[in-house]
């Protein structure tokens, strides 16, 4: 897949983020007003195909940029999961300078697998950290 991972919310479309929250069981309700307050005062990644011309991932950081962030909203397009693409996604966020050496926390029903090759231990059913400090 020829994609791009794109980083900053003014490079994304508000439609198709929201397409894209409503495959989830987390933020399938969100309204737009919601999800775009909360991409202003949050770091915002996204997957966007290149041959497709469409976004198909994303992901947010609450952070201090001091001790500790927390992964968000991590979500890749239904028709699209199973590539790598999470992966991907994640990867480009644990390895931007500013969230090293932090504490990262974030909370998931599912998906631990793919976390824990980043680091993350389970606390509890949902709650996973990094780099406990």
């Amino acid at each position: 897949m020829n994609y791009e991972i794109i980083n900053g919310a003014d490079k994304m479309k508000i439609e198709e983020i929201m397409n894209l929250l409503k495959q989830t069981y987390w933020a399938e309700r969100r309204s737009q007003e919601t999800v775009e307050k909360s991409m202003r005062n949050s770091q915002c990644y996204g997957i966007y195909l290149k041959d497709q011309n469409m976004l198909v991932g994303f992901a947010r950081v609450i952070t201090d940029f001091a001790t500790t962030y927390y992964l968000c909203d991590v979500v890749i397009d239904c028709k699209y999961q199973n590539n790598g693409l999470g992966t991907a996604l994640i990867s480009y966020i644990e390895n931007l300078p500013e969230y090293q050496g932090l504490r990262g926390i974030l909370i998931t029903r599912d998906a631990h697998a793919l976390y824990k090759k980043f680091g993350y231990e389970t606390l509890n059913d949902r709650v996973m950290v990094k780099g406990r400090l």
